[in-house]
């Protein structure tokens, strides 16, 4: 009895023992718990308070970066208008100053040009037709209507095309003709010489004939040489919309024509060499029997109240060593109505054409097939 008492007694003791761990187990359980929760807790309170910090941050960076991107849209839009008003405004002097338009339709300038019944303006068109039809030209270049029309309109398409210098020009310094005609073959009466509206300029013409002389070296040797027909046409716009600097070249031109008749007439005064006929028509005037006479009755009034007339015509194409086919509307339906000046012309120079209505204003016709 008493063993069986003392294996209850054990039994009870046991069993209390494992009852007393498991309840010290639930109670460090129950301890522990509200610690862990407490930890997760303040973890994600952390992190909310980050993330509001960082949302905030964000929605003001967003906020500056839409401003800012909203103000450099308007910068940029303002600054593009202005850069286009501008541009506009440049396009619109440079074609107002331009001494050459840009081509337009021939048909449509004749329409406009020569509205009307009248039989003038009937002839007018239907020759515009014939160059259209039968020519092929298709657009012409306005030439501003001055007494310098023909010489202007000749040089801009030699320097349109790239056409090099005449031969002549490359064995001789044009540079010391001035010079030359002053001291080697004493021509003191150039200095009655005239400058287009410029009427008189006395001792200071040597210095004046030289600096256009300058120019007309410099821009035809950096045209010439351009081989790209986009910057060449971009150099021709903007030299021939600086009326300084074209005048020089017309009268550079103006001035190789007086040393051309003063060569030619020494030569038949020398009985050296032949000369051409051009010259013998130029000397049979009355009013150009001499080179004086032809620098004082028609050089000094080119670019002031006249243009040159038909002889000089050949005399421009045989200096500058060019075929110049000149379309005379005004002569429509007679032999006279297409001419070439001079005409006699070596084989390898280059041709450009003219149209003119009267004879003294002049326009460039454009060829397309």
């Amino acid at each position: 009895m008493q063993r069986q008492h003392d294996r209850r007694a054990n039994k009870n003791r046991d069993h209390f023992t494992e009852h007393e761990k498991r309840s010290r187990i639930s109670s460090e359980r129950s301890v522990g718990r509200p610690e862990v929760w407490s930890w997760k807790t303040a973890s994600k309170e952390s992190l909310c308070l980050v993330w509001q910090k960082v949302k905030v941050q964000l929605m003001l960076s967003m906020s500056f970066l839409t401003v800012l991107f909203w103000y450099c849209r308007r910068l940029y839009s303002f600054l593009a208008q202005l850069l286009k008003r501008w541009s506009n405004y440049l396009q619109r002097q440079l074609i107002r100053n331009l001494s050459v338009l840009p081509e337009v339709d021939l048909l449509g300038y004749s329409a406009r040009e020569w509205k009307g019944e009248t039989k003038q303006a009937k002839q007018m068109r239907e020759a515009y037709e014939e160059l259209f039809r039968s020519y092929h030209i298709k657009y012409l270049r306005q030439v501003r209507r001055d007494n310098y029309s023909v010489i202007r309109a000749v040089l801009f398409q030699i320097f349109s095309q790239g056409i090099p210098f005449p031969s002549w020009m490359k064995e001789r310094d044009i540079l010391k003709l001035p010079e030359k005609l002053l001291y080697s073959q004493g021509c003191n009466w150039i200095q009655q010489y005239s400058f287009g509206p410029e009427r008189y300029t006395g001792p200071n013409a040597f210095g004046k004939l030289r600096k256009c002389m300058e120019a007309l070296k410099t821009n035809w040797a950096e045209i010439s040489t351009t081989r790209d027909h986009e910057e060449r046409g971009s150099m021709c716009n903007t030299l021939f919309s600086d009326e300084n600097k074209e005048y020089k070249l017309y009268e550079a031109i103006k001035f190789i024509m007086l040393y051309e008749v003063i060569e030619a007439y020494e030569q038949i005064k020398s009985s050296d060499e032949p000369v051409h006929n051009l010259f013998s028509l130029l000397f049979a005037r009355d009013s150009s029997s001499d080179p004086l006479s032809f620098m004082m009755n028609h050089l000094n009034s080119i670019g002031d109240s006249i243009c040159l007339d038909q002889v000089e015509l050949f005399l421009l194409g045989y200096l500058l060593q060019v075929k110049i086919r000149v379309y005379r509307l005004h002569r429509f339906n007679t032999e006279e109505f297409q001419v070439k000046y001079p005409d006699e012309y070596r084989r390898e120079w280059n041709e450009i054409s003219l149209l003119t209505e009267d004879d003294r204003y002049y326009h460039i016709p454009l060829f397309r097939m």
